[in-house]
């Protein structure tokens, strides 16, 4: 009988999750909210609620179940290996760089204040990584090169802090903290095994992609990578986000030639739900557990917390800005096609004002250790866990607020370089299927007026192409870019009434149930290819 209650509460806990990330994304929208700042809201107000204050989050189902999915998914979708290689510099220096000088500010701090070293790292750690999620409604509105960098750093800024992170609770729960020399060589172990398991797991993973042919299969083999990449990481004592991150650029590099469309549609999509629906959660679990923070913080705690939780977010914030907006004066190379200092330093506004801090930061305070390993309560756990609330609060009301408005204010240039390279790949498929039209067409035993006509279309679209096209400046003139998007536009406005008008044959019965839901796939493409075109901003 205590397996069925047990089995109810967990049943109710997951159906009040899956309405409150509902409910809380349709008030973010209605209110033009960030969503994780509505969702901490109703969360922490619900905590309050009877028999909602003993909602238990255990650290081993953060550290297993949220991380893996959650850094997976933005591996998959925020990764580019060229601009990584090309903006290398720039985010090497933040996401490893401001990380690491952020994670030392903080621990000298909390130090200054009473935790133990291992701890204040711990802390600094914990709030060093940025959330790209928590900016995704404005990337639109960002230059390509500004949108990479800032993606790529919160991917890779969450491998780096981390890994910092494992090392430093390892100390706080053993109380042998290592000297700086071996402190040093386990963060460098740690990353190096962590990225060997990750080109492994890929390398399998891939290799494995062959042997499933059936979708289902291959759907639960995706299901599984990031685990299977995580998990020997952590039994080594690796860093299994690392070892995710790597897994996850083997995958982006290597997919496409091994998974089908129909494959990569389902797998995107089912990673796309999996990461909305974890990471809204978490936020949700998080406000459901201020009650219990507030509960577990004695009469000496409070003065801690709140000058700790000031001071951290003064550091977060203001190196933040200081790293960013000095670099554009600091004596480094520069490419010769950059700005002036004095315009580079606007540019770079936004980029050092994206810092909020989210998910990751969540997870990995979720994930301190009960005890330590004499059995003993984890020393400040609980106030650790408030100074990240309050941090995570702060940025998103006073860094999401504000920075469409300075995004408007910075005044970048637009890039044209994206929508010149789509055309070019669009162009390049045309031709391609000229060239191979002649062949395919004697394969298939296709008329010659089937062959003329597609013959003629396919020329008239690379023709059309390549007089938008100019290849000594790279990019699609202003005007004839700004056609492309208004005619983006113009066919995705139309799909809606060629929606109607197959629902009206089905209707009066001239086409059946079948024909609709092919002819409602070809429909739901199209619109899908249109949308994530404006949603990219190209």
């Amino acid at each position: 009988m205590g397996y069925v209650v047990r089995a109810m509460v967990t049943l109710e806990l997951v159906v009040l999750l899956g309405a409150m990330v509902l409910a809380g994304e349709i008030a973010a929208r209605r209110l033009r909210l960030p969503a994780p700042l509505v969702l901490l809201a109703a969360g922490s107000a619900l905590s309050f609620a009877p028999g909602l204050h003993n909602v238990k989050l255990q650290p081993d189902v953060v550290l297993l179940l949220f991380l893996p999915a959650l850094v997976y998914w933005e591996s998959l979708s925020s990764t580019s290996l060229r601009e990584i290689r090309s903006n290398a510099r720039a985010i090497l220096l933040a996401a490893v760089g401001l990380v690491l000088a952020t994670a030392l500010c903080v621990m000298a701090a909390a130090s200054a204040l009473g935790l133990s070293w291992p701890l204040a790292l711990a802390l600094g750690a914990i709030v060093a990584p940025t959330d790209a999620t928590a900016v995704a409604n404005v990337n639109a509105a960002l230059p390509r090169r500004t949108s990479a960098i800032l993606r790529t750093e919160s991917l890779v800024n969450d491998g780096t802090s981390l890994t910092l992170y494992s090392v430093a609770v390892g100390a706080a729960v053993t109380g042998k903290p290592p000297g700086i020399p071996l402190f040093g060589a386990e963060i460098v172990g740690s990353a190096l095994g962590a990225i060997a398991i990750g080109l492994a797991v890929g390398g399998l993973v891939l290799a494995l992609r062959h042997l499933l042919p059936e979708r289902h299969l291959s759907s639960t083999l995706s299901l599984l990578t990031p685990f299977l990449a995580f998990l020997p990481a952590e039994v080594i004592h690796a860093s299994g986000v690392v070892a995710v991150v790597t897994c996850g650029i083997v995958m982006v590099q290597g997919g496409p030639r091994t998974y089908s469309a129909a494959d990569r549609r389902q797998a995107f999509g089912f990673w796309q739900v999996v990461s909305f629906v974890l990471n809204d959660a978490l936020f949700v679990l998080t406000g459901l557990r201020l009650h219990r923070i507030i509960a577990g913080l004695g009469a000496r705690s409070w003065p801690l917390v709140l000058a700790l939780s000031w001071i951290v977010i003064a550091i977060v914030i203001g190196l933040r800005l200081l790293w960013f907006i000095a670099g554009a004066y600091a004596p480094l190379p520069r490419r010769p096609e950059q700005d002036p200092a004095s315009r580079r330093a606007r540019h770079r506004v936004p980029l050092a004002w994206s810092g909020m801090r989210g998910s990751i930061s969540l997870a990995a305070a979720f994930a301190l250790p009960l005890t330590t390993s004499a059995g003993k309560p984890l020393p400040h756990r609980e106030a650790l866990l408030a100074v990240t609330f309050t941090v995570i609060v702060f940025t998103l009301i006073a860094q999401g607020l504000s920075l469409p408005a300075i995004l408007r204010w910075s005044r970048l240039p637009p890039d044209p370089t994206q929508a010149y390279e789509e055309a070019l790949a669009t162009r390049t498929t045309f031709l391609s299927a000229l060239a191979g039209l002649r062949t395919a067409a004697d394969r298939l035993g296709s008329p010659q007026e089937v062959r003329d006509r597609l013959l003629a279309e396919f020329r008239a679209e690379a023709d059309q192409l390549h007089s938008m096209m100019d290849d000594k400046a790279r990019s699609v003139r202003p005007r004839e870019a700004a056609t492309i998007v208004r005619e983006r536009q113009l066919r995705r406005a139309v799909i809606p009434g060629k929606r109607r008008a197959v629902f009206r044959l089905r209707h009066a019965g001239r086409i059946d149930d079948i024909v609709l839901r092919r002819m409602q796939a070809l429909l739901d493409a199209e619109e899908l290819r249109l949308t994530e075109y404006e949603n990219e901003g190209i």
